[in-house]
């Protein structure tokens, strides 16, 4: 009876680990789509499919709705309409997806209150989602946003220091 009882455990365990990284698995194909079809694509009817009806996307002084965040990636579409977002590490842990990500694109539109520059950008990022059910239900990101106001031509490239001068700034003698 002991023998059976420790074979069933090894096979609950076993179960288990099998089933978590099936999940894994399948939590972390679901954000390469959701990369590779609605961020990079602008298929937003997939939005749906994708994300909780009741999706927040935590930032740092407040959360926002789906319908608030869908917005805003419209906006990076209108203002790169070349943009390509590009999912370069997948880690999966529980619920969680961590991808590290790249984004190039041309600001050849407006959107998200930016002029078009003519510029290109080329940037990284992070972005963490929490998947319950087969859908994205929470979202935590980070990404440069002055390296990519700087490469836009939008913010002074000149480094500033205490040697700096200007002309409010100049001693008479």
């Amino acid at each position: 009876m002991k023998i059976i009882s420790i074979i069933s455990t090894f096979l609950f365990l076993l179960a288990g680990v099998i089933f978590a990284s099936s999940l894994q698995e399948q939590n972390k194909a679901l954000a390469k789509r959701a990369f590779e079809e609605l961020l990079s694509r602008g298929q937003f009817e997939l939005a749906e499919q994708l994300y909780a009806k009741d999706f927040a996307n935590h930032g740092i002084h407040r959360d926002i709705g789906l319908q608030e965040d869908q917005e805003a990636l419209k906006g990076w579409h209108q203002a790169f309409p070349d943009i390509a977002i590009v999912p370069k590490k997948l880690i999966a842990e529980g619920d969680l997806v961590v991808v590290y990500w790249v984004a190039r694109g041309t600001n050849t539109g407006t959107g998200n209150g930016l002029p078009a520059t003519g510029k290109q950008v080329e940037q990284s990022g992070i972005t963490i989602w929490r998947i319950v059910d087969g859908k994205i239900k929470e979202e935590w990101s980070a990404f440069d946003q002055l390296s990519m106001m700087k490469q836009l031509g939008l913010l002074d490239q000149k480094p500033s220091g205490a040697g700096d001068t200007d002309s409010t700034n100049n001693k008479k003698e």
